[in-house]
């Protein structure tokens, strides 16, 4: 029976994680150096709480649960390309971070993962955009007709920018640096006074 109130007890808590991350994912914005159609949000901020407190595995069901509910209530608008790449982007970060955290669970190894994770994060997201999301932005999406209206996007905010390597590192990398660092401050000042609730107990190292 303890079991079986503990199982309940992770799948309310994951489902209620994963609502509040679709929430944050609807409450993106734009920041003003970078190309309009890249927009920070904070909807790993649940999903990375949710793995520090239940483990890697839940952060990925949290992660897909985010996505589908954003993708049932709002639809998507990039093909589901926006979709795809804040999945892949999401665990890039959440899962090193979550890992490290498991293996010992104090504040530095939290830490050690958040930076693994925002590096892992920031360089899979330049890949992830040169030989996949970009390309198939351009292929499936109506309103970008080529790579070329990509670059000068970001030509538009930033002079520097000029091709798709510059691109990648003064555009992609920002936004998944900013991003991930923002959500790894809030966790670490906020993580240990949640997971007691989340796991009803009143120890902070269980």
């Amino acid at each position: 029976m303890k079991k079986f109130f503990s199982n309940t007890r992770m799948m309310c808590t994951g489902a209620m994680l994963a609502a509040i991350a679709a929430v944050l994912m609807f409450l993106d914005f734009p920041l003003p150096f970078l190309p309009s159609f890249y927009k920070i949000d904070f909807s790993e901020l649940p999903v990375l709480i949710g793995a520090y407190a239940m483990g890697p595995v839940a952060g990925v069901v949290i992660e897909a649960f985010k996505i589908l509910v954003k993708f049932i209530i709002k639809g998507t608008s990039t093909a589901g390309i926006g979709e795809v790449a804040n999945f892949l982007m999401g665990l890039a970060f959440i899962l090193p971070a979550s890992i490290m955290y498991q293996v010992k669970k104090n504040k530095k190894s939290a830490i050690t993962g958040l930076a693994i994770g925002t590096v892992a994060c920031v360089i899979a997201g330049c890949l992830l955009n040169a030989y996949v999301l970009l390309p198939a932005y351009v292929k499936f999406s109506s309103y970008i007709p080529d790579m070329d209206s990509i670059i000068s996007s970001g030509t538009k905010v930033n002079s520097h920018i000029t091709g798709l390597t510059s691109f990648l590192l003064l555009a992609t990398a920002p936004l998944n640096l900013i991003k991930c660092v923002s959500v790894s401050v809030i966790t670490v000042l906020i993580y240990k006074p949640l997971s007691r609730i989340i796991k009803g107990n009143s120890n902070p190292n269980k």
